[in-house]
Formats: C-alpha cells, sequence, structure tokens
C-alpha cells in the first residue's frame, strides 16, 4: 500500500524545528522521559546554537520531562532561546531553573492537572480553566500567583466568584508549536502509541494547536505499511503537520530504560517483574510500613515520588498489591509504578488512560489515599515541595493530589542531611541528627495548605521514623513516638514549634521489625 498522506507529512527533526517562529508558544508532551520528543527537542538546541533562533519562546509543559542534566527540555536551556516558561514540574531542568533564578525568563509554575486541563479548554476555545485546584497556596494570586520569580509579570490567574464559590481562573493563550511523540505514523499520519508507557496529552496538545493554527511536529519509532486499526489511534493524521523518525537513542522508552515491554503489557502468571524485593530495616522501611498502615483494602492510591514508594514495597511484603489499586497521575492504572528517571510508568498496569482524564477523576475526589513527600511543614500544616532557597522544584501533580485525596499521608524523615538511625530491639536511636530541620515554624512556599485542607475536613497525617502527627482544626498534633524516643530531645527539640499534645501513643512495634518473606 502507498504511504499516501504520510509520504507529504515525513521530514527531518531539523527540517521540521525550521517551522518554529521567534516569539513562539511552544508546548511539549511527555512525562519525565516518558513519551517525550528527544529528536524534536535536540533539533531545536542545534538550530539555536547554529543560528541564533528562534528566540523569545514561550514553553508551555505539564509533566516535568528532563533528566536533571542534558536531556528532555535542558535541551531548551538557553538565555535568549526562551522568554517565558509555564511549567508543572521543574526540578528536572535544572538549566531552565537556571534562567528563572537568574531573572533572565519569566518563570510560572502551575499544577501538572491544570495545566492538561488548560491544553483542552484552548484547544475547545474556551476562555480559561475554572478550578479549585491551587487555592490557597503559592499558585493562589493572593500569593505569588504560581510565579517563580520577581520579573514574572502577575496576571495569568484570576480569583473569581461562581456560585457563592471562589475559584482559580486560568486564562488561555495561543498555541503556535506542538511537539509531541507516538510509536508509529500510519499512512494517514494517524498516530498509534502501543508502546508507549504513557499517552500523556497528546490529544489536547495536537487539538489545541491545529485550532489555534499553529504545526503539530511528531516523533515515531517507525512507520507502518498499514492503516492502524481506527480505536488505537490516538492522534489523527489530520492533525498532524510533520513526521519525523527517530534517531537511535532518541526514542527511548524513558530517561532510565530504552525498552520495558513491562510497562505496556498485561501481566502474565508468576511474572518476576511484579515481585519486589522486601526492604531493608531502615527508616525509609519505618516510615513507609507506617504510612502502608492508613492503606485500606480495596483503595484507589495514588503513591508520590520518592519516599512515598516503599509504600508499594511494603504492601507487597503484606500481599495487599491484589487489594488495592495503584494509580500514576501520568495515566497508568493498576501494576506497579516504576521508580526514578522511569517515574510515570508501571509495571504491567491494567489500563493506561490519558494525563487529562487521570487528573480530573484525581481533581473530582477519586483517590481514597495519597502517599507524597515533604520537605518543609510549618506549625498550621503547610506543607513545601516546590522552592528550597536557590533550588526551584516545582508541584507537578501534587497539589491536584494531595487537595483532593481522601486520606493524605505526608512522608520523610523528621530531618535530613546526615540523618542516621540505629534500631534495635529496645526501639529507635538517633546516632546523628540531620542538620536540616523540617519541621518549621513557616515554609518557605506553601505547596498544601493546611488551612484549606481543614475546610475541606480532610484526613491528613504526617509519617517519619520516629514521630507520626495529624493535622487538626487548632493546628499539628503529636499523636505517636517511636520506641526509644526521647519527646523533649528528639521531638520537640529538633523542631522550630511545639505541637499540640494530648494522648501520645507509641508507635506501633511491627513498623520497626524486618521482612519476615
Amino acid at each position: 500500500m502507498s504511504r499516501g498522506r504520510l509520504a507529504t507529512l515525513l521530514t527531518t527533526a531539523d527540517e521540521a524545528v525550521a517551522l518554529v517562529r521567534d516569539g513562539d508558544t511552544v508546548v511539549s508532551g511527555g512525562f519525565v522521559g516518558a513519551a517525550h520528543a528527544e529528536g524534536l527537542s535536540a533539533a531545536l538546541e542545534r538550530r539555536f546554537i547554529r543560528d541564533a533562533h528562534p528566540r523569545d519562546l514561550t514553553l508551555v509543559y505539564a509533566a516535568g520531562q528532563g533528566d536533571g542534566k542534558l536531556r528532555g527540555l535542558n535541551h531548551l536551556g538557553y538565555e535568549g532561546l526562551l522568554r517565558r516558561v509555564i511549567g508543572g514540574h521543574w526540578g528536572l531542568l535544572p538549566k531552565i531553573g537556571k534562567l528563572a533564578l537568574e531573572n533572565k525568563i519569566e518563570a510560572y509554575c502551575f499544577p501538572q492537572g491544570v495545566i492538561c486541563h488548560l491544553l483542552r479548554d484552548i484547544a475547545a476555545g474556551r476562555p480559561g480553566c475554572i478550578t479549585h485546584v491551587g487555592l490557597g497556596t503559592f499558585i493562589d494570586p493572593l500569593e505569588r500567583g504560581g510565579r517563580m520569580n520577581d520579573v514574572s509579570p502577575e496576571d495569568l490567574i484570576e480569583r473569581i466568584e461562581l456560585s457563592g464559590k471562589t475559584w482559580l481562573f486560568y486564562k488561555s493563550f495561543p498555541i503556535h508549536i506542538g511537539l509531541i511523540r507516538a510509536t508509529a505514523a500510519d499512512p494517514f499520519g494517524n498516530l498509534v502509541m502501543d508502546e508507549e508507557a504513557v499517552l500523556g496529552e497528546l490529544l489536547p496538545i495536537a487539538q489545541a494547536v491545529r485550532n489555534c493554527g499553529g504545526k503539530v511536529l511528531a516523533q515515531v519509532k517507525r512507520l507502518l505499511n498499514e492503516p492502524a486499526v481506527p480505536n488505537r489511534v490516538r492522534v489523527p493524521g489530520i492533525l498532524v503537520d510533520r513526521i519525523v523518525v527517530a534517531e537511535a537513542g532518541e526514542h527511548d522508552q524513558t530517561f532510565a530504560e530504552v525498552d520495558n515491554a513491562a510497562y505496556y503489557s498485561p501481566q502474565t502468571m508468576h511474572d518476576p517483574a511484579t515481585y519486589l524485593p522486601p526492604m531493608p530495616l531502615d527508616e525509609r522501611r519505618i516510615i513507609a510500613a507506617r504510612a502502608c498502615d492508613e492503606l485500606a483494602l480495596g483503595a484507589i492510591a495514588n503513591l508520590g515520588i520518592g519516599m512515598p514508594e516503599g509504600i508499594a514495597r511494603i504492601a507487597s511484603e503484606r500481599n495487599l498489591l491484589e487489594s488495592v489499586t495503584l494509580t500514576v497521575e501520568s495515566g497508568p492504572i493498576g501494576g506497579m509504578p516504576a521508580g526514578g528517571l522511569s517515574f510515570g510508568a508501571a509495571v504491567h498496569p491494567e489500563a493506561i488512560i490519558d494525563q487529562p482524564s487521570q487528573f480530573d477523576f484525581y481533581d473530582g475526589g477519586g483517590l481514597d489515599f495519597a502517599a507524597l513527600g515533604a520537605a518543609e511543614v510549618d506549625q498550621h500544616g503547610n506543607v513545601n515541595v516546590s522552592r528550597f532557597g536557590p533550588r526551584l522544584a516545582g508541584v507537578g501533580g501534587f497539589i491536584n493530589i494531595s487537595q483532593n485525596a481522601r486520606r493524605l499521608v505526608f512522608c520523610g524523615t523528621f530531618t535530613s542531611d546526615g540523618l542516621k538511625v540505629e534500631i534495635q530491639s529496645s526501639g529507635l536511636s538517633i546516632c546523628r541528627e540531620g542538620r536540616i530541620r523540617k519541621f518549621v515554624e513557616h515554609v518557605e512556599q506553601v505547596s498544601f495548605s493546611g488551612n484549606t485542607a481543614r475546610q475541606r475536613n480532610q484526613d491528613v497525617l504526617f509519617v517519619t521514623e520516629r514521630a507520626v502527627f495529624r493535622l487538626r482544626s487548632e493546628g499539628l498534633e503529636l499523636i505517636e513516638v517511636a520506641p526509644g524516643i526521647n519527646i523533649e530531645r528528639d521531638v520537640i527539640g529538633q523542631m522550630s514549634f511545639r505541637p499540640i499534645m494530648k494522648e501520645v501513643r507509641t508507635m506501633p512495634a511491627h513498623v520497626f521489625r524486618a521482612a519476615t518473606i
């Protein structure tokens, strides 16, 4: 069969990015390294180095796309190339983060789910996205309006009143270029995602760019000789302007793995990939084990990257994985979430839906349980995960998840940077205290609002290796301490405020035991 329309779309990456003009707004799809168009990002970098163009771009992305070094959107981290950046997570993009810290670009952090939904609103010609997500945090115009530095204008988000309630209104704007990735293109230019770990916000990007009169540039791994099965098509060819076949190394499954079929295939009986090794007995295990106690049978859950990842391993030890459903904000439902630079993927998921739809479910209260990290916690129950002095992390899906999960557990060591503990039969002892206090009088930036959580009657716990706190109407209450811990010396003495104390129990003994399997 002839390649039909595909023949008019095929081009090289360098030829495709020649369509990007000075001043364009460019939106990039992907999640960390999954489904990111690495070949197109690299080509845009080559063009700027060679020609000093395009210039003054506005870059928009929902999930962070980078390896913390040079790949992903780090290809675009040049002064002059970018004028404005609106992104969900900044921690993996140090080159762009440096530009923001030096006030060389306008920089904004919006919740990941909001950006996904805003793309759909732009595609539909609506004036913007109206949501409760972000109220009470640094995203709120009463705080910083999502601004990450002082050179960013303050007019991208508004507070509005509808039906007696306060909402945030994220304004629409035109998008000129879409950078997307798929597994393959058929002779009509239709795109399929059969071997991608996530679907992301692929279709909303293509529709938004097309309806704004822009150009959709798609990277694929290969070309199909026959038309794709219609219900496998994720982006119809009528929305695609250029198709580029990726070079070697530019279409890896994630930034950690070249290919892992477990991320897009169903589970088989006794598949070793579904079994996790037990966690060693250390502070991470204590935290994961205590947090796992809050995971009810039948729960639909989300586990954040880092410390909360251990909950899945404890759940595996307790044979709970068949009784709970783990989800990832990128779209996988069921299976085992991956970590590190493969975060966003899941081993043998039961389903993979698009990212905007996953956030529809999350924002509407679909999560029974969520466990997230916490870098700073203050006396009001506010949490900071987004900014620490000269380091910009951003929030990713943190605000969508933390504001809407029915039961929420923040996980983290009590102090950081050098903490060393020892677990004995008599309990926990602190061999060396961490140099950084995490329970502070006021967080540097409010990523989670304790006051908003109280208004929503949200059940919120803070789990550390030595103490557990619950969010109450009047502040943080210390409810549990580890055996062997001196409250005044090891807890109160390492905090910048005094928590509420009524009936303080001992943390369950089983969380201080090694795995028995």
